[in-house]
């Protein structure tokens, strides 16, 4: 019998739209919203190298607690660009780029899937050349308000952000304080991107709220259960908050329930929320920035 997980995985493979021979593959999807089992499926019935589209999961120190694919689905199929960052390193946008770019270049068609929209947009759209913010301007970031970052940010470049988003706040804060440049005037010197959409299949998953929504709180348990209090706590003595891969959803958490400061009850029901408010945000932006990609329903 094909458990429930599995039959709506073949219910998407049966929404495929036609994929040429090599073409590369790009996946979006929300979190929980089954994208890894998709792909695992693809690259089986089709061939291809799976390759991370995901912020969190480029760290080594974060299988559990970023739901990156099983070391079992890892022998199945080849994985690239998962797990091979030092949750000390600052990895970025670009560095994704200039990593993915070389996998194009290879022999074997790509699946690149993930949730992280800017990684698919500096994919398919270009990316601006913009400097790295230097570690001293993002410390003094991280302390501000969010209307303080707002404050700082030129009209033109405000205008065209979630202004609610604060990590998007903050980014264009940091360009225009470090640079001397306004956001705006950096994106619009964009080159040409690496991936144009009509040399690929660009795949984007749609999900019910409520079907999402109970997903993420069970699989949060989950993760408990597999072991991603053991993997934060591995990191404690080196949290640091400032960090990308320590503002991954449910780190902050369970590092608050590790120092006594929260019930682990607390942490779950935080972090259950962060993601939900998360998958609202990917939701939002596929709708807004993939309207000419391929959209498939996942059957609840």
């Amino acid at each position: 019998m094909i458990d429930k997980g599995r039959a709506s995985t073949i219910k998407l493979i049966d929404q495929l739209p036609e994929i040429p021979d090599g073409t590369p593959i790009l996946m979006a999807g929300p979190t929980a919203s089954g994208k890894s089992a998709l792909a695992m499926e693809i690259a089986e019935r089709f061939g291809g190298v799976i390759v991370n589209a995901d912020a969190s999961q480029v760290y080594d120190c974060w299988r559990v607690i970023s739901a990156r694919p099983s070391e079992e689905d890892e022998r199945r199929v080849q994985h690239r660009l998962y797990g091979y960052v030092s949750c000390e390193t600052s990895y970025s946008t670009g560095h994704w780029l200039r990593d993915v770019t070389a996998i194009l270049a290879g022999a074997e068609r790509p699946i690149i899937v993930g949730g992280t929209g800017l990684y698919f947009s500096a994919l398919t759209e270009g990316m601006a050349n913009i400097p790295e913010t230097p570690p001293e301007i993002r410390a003094e970031a991280d302390t501000l308000s969010l209307e303080t970052l707002l404050a700082g940010i030129d009209p033109v470049t405000a205008a065209g952000l979630d202004l609610m988003n604060r990590a998007r706040v903050q980014r264009a804060w940091e360009v225009q304080r470090a640079s001397g440049r306004a956001l705006h005037l950096w994106q619009a010197e964009t080159p040409p991107p690496v991936l144009e959409l009509r040399d690929c299949v660009p795949l984007a998953l749609e999900v019910d709220k409520f079907w999402l929504w109970d997903r993420i709180a069970r699989r949060f348990d989950q993760m408990l259960d597999q072991g991603a209090l053991e993997e934060v706590t591995a990191t404690i003595d080196r949290y640091t908050p400032s960090l990308p891969a320590y503002k991954a959803i449910g780190v902050p958490e369970l590092v608050a329930y590790l120092r006594g400061e929260i019930s682990l009850d607390t942490a779950r029901q935080k972090a259950t929320v962060a993601t939900r408010q998360y998958a609202k945000r990917q939701r939002t932006w596929f709708r807004a920035r993939m309207g000419k990609w391929t959209h498939l329903t996942v059957p609840i």
